[in-house]
């Protein structure tokens, strides 16, 4: 039997244990020890965490940063996002998670762990789709349902890929990574009856793209997929392209930021090559680029980075450690490690303690990046998904009412003053009111055609007051203002959508913020 060993007292000569109060202490002393009011030199104070600090002055950074983006594409790929876009079951996810393998972007174990998986349940077909689907609910259903967020290079291009949700019960969810985009990717299914489905009123093509435009998006590829169920018809990949090409005009789309490319996903014909057999039908007709060619050439727009910082949430996790994630695009500014920011609505302020940049950590990152921002000194239950960061002394404007420019869409019930709606800016979704019908513009001039109209009717440019309604049902009728700026401020903060009764009745932009 061993003998207990016996624990040596501490430097401090006390054994363990010692808080406990000693005999012919004062009664205020043990109250207080009660209390676990006295102070205990034994217990070792936490160490509190090391706030990072700043390495750039505001003006070094802003010149670092103009440096950096003017070189940039000489010795390094220039970044940009992409929004994947499309009728449910066009083959979106399936098609990016092809490319990612493709592009040696998913490891071969991956891929074999999801064929296996997928072929389990019944679902061998959405094999590579498994890829961006990650969550159990959306690998059962078959269909993306949130954004996954990805990453590809191409010789020129370091792209981030937000693969967006073509059910229309996800709009929202599309509508947030629309958000976040400088180009889209419009996956077409060619199969007979299936482009036309997606394509007539109430098909998701022809939302996705009128959104994508509202967005600011002005560069579109369309991919057209499952030519190999039509055997490779060089017809029918016609006919497709001529029925969409005056939509692409007509929803603001310019003909030279518009690329067409065939493409089969589950062979991976067309994607990143086209050869071997299966793309001898495809060969025989088309000469063009390939997909991965076609992002290549992507061009990303001007960086505001001169504009106040504004980084709308559009996803809030739990980091390692203390403290806690968000994700989101800037719209505009520079943000460096050890920045303190503000988070509106609210008062709180939080301090970047890293920045992750397609999975590496950066010191700083610039307007129209999609970055992991973690943050310390913040309660996570004072992060939601639609707050936004900004600098502590140019914080952004609330807004419970504004004007804004709108176009309404191809809409069957004409709008009237009064009328309800849903409002989405960025992520955010809430429930506003149509207060005030100011007047009908020219769209293409802008020229005042009538004042005060009584409804808009489909296709009416028009100038609209908005204003937020309160959301609770009982208690004090508060509105909650929601982070918002004039177009002619800040064109990424500016853009508003307008939904009712689960379709997309009209877009604009915020003209000013009147309360």
């Amino acid at each position: 039997m061993s003998t207990p060993i016996k624990k040596k007292p501490g430097p401090t000569g006390k054994k363990s244990g010692s808080s406990t109060p000693a005999r012919g202490m004062d009664q205020r002393h043990l109250d207080l020890s009660a209390l676990n009011l006295t102070k205990d030199e034994d217990v070792d104070a936490v160490p509190e965490e090391t706030t990072p600090q700043m390495s750039f002055a505001k003006e070094k950074l802003l010149e670092e940063a103009r440096r950096v983006i003017d070189t940039e594409g000489e010795n390094k790929r220039k970044g940009v996002s992409l929004v994947v876009v499309g009728h449910v079951d066009a083959g979106k996810s399936t098609l990016m998670g092809r490319l990612l393998y493709e592009l040696g972007r998913l490891e071969e174990k991956t891929r074999i762990a999801n064929e296996r998986g997928s072929a389990k349940a019944g679902k061998s077909s959405f094999s590579w789709a498994w890829g961006l689907d990650g969550t159990t609910e959306e690998r059962e259903r078959g269909i993306t349902m949130d954004i996954a967020l990805q990453s590809l290079a191409t010789p020129h291009r370091q792209v981030t890929v937000l693969d967006a949700p073509g059910h229309k019960d996800f709009i929202p969810n599309m509508i947030s990574g629309a958000s976040q985009a400088d180009c889209a990717l419009l996956v077409i299914d060619s199969s007979t009856g299936e482009f036309e489905a997606g394509f007539e009123r109430g098909g998701q093509t022809r939302e996705h793209l009128l959104l994508v435009r509202s967005l600011g998006v002005a560069q579109v590829i369309v991919a057209v997929n499952k030519l190999d169920q039509v055997d490779w018809e060089k017809d029918r990949y016609e006919e497709i392209c001529s029925i969409l090409r005056p939509f692409l005009v007509q929803s603001g789309f310019h003909p030279s930021k518009t690329e067409f490319v065939p493409v089969g996903a589950m062979e991976g014909i067309n994607l990143a090559t086209r050869e071997g057999d299966p793309a001898a039908a495809l060969n025989k007709w088309y000469t063009g680029p390939t997909l991965v060619d076609l992002l290549d050439v992507l061009e990303p727009p001007s960086r505001e980075i001169m504009a106040p910082l504004r980084i709308p949430i559009s996803n809030v996790f739990k980091s390692h450690g203390s403290g806690a994630a968000v994700s989101g695009r800037l719209c505009g500014g520079v943000v460096q490690v050890g920045e303190r920011l503000r988070i509106l609505p609210g008062d709180e302020t939080a301090i970047v303690k890293s920045i992750e940049v397609d999975d590496e950590n950066v010191p700083w990152a610039a307007a129209g990046t999609n970055a992991t921002f973690y943050l310390t000194s913040i309660d996570p239950v004072n992060l939601h998904i639609g707050s936004v960061l900004c600098s502590t002394t140019d914080l952004v404007p609330l807004a419970t009412s504004f004007s804004a420019r709108i176009i309404v869409f191809d809409i069957q019930v004409p709008i009237t003053a009064g009328t309800s709606v849903e409002l989405f800016h960025h992520s955010r979704d809430v429930p506003a009111t149509l207060s005030k019908l100011i007047s009908t513009l020219d769209r293409a001039t802008g020229k005042l055609l009538k004042a005060n109209p009584r409804v808009l009717a489909k296709g009416t440019s028009a100038e609209v007051k908005i204003a937020l309604r309160t959301t609770t049902l009982s208690g004090p009728a508060t509105v909650r203002p929601i982070p918002l700026e004039t177009f002619a401020v800040n064109k990424g903060m500016g853009r508003i959508l307008i939904r009712r009764g689960g379709e997309t009745i009209g877009a604009g932009i915020v003209l000013s913020i009147d309360g």
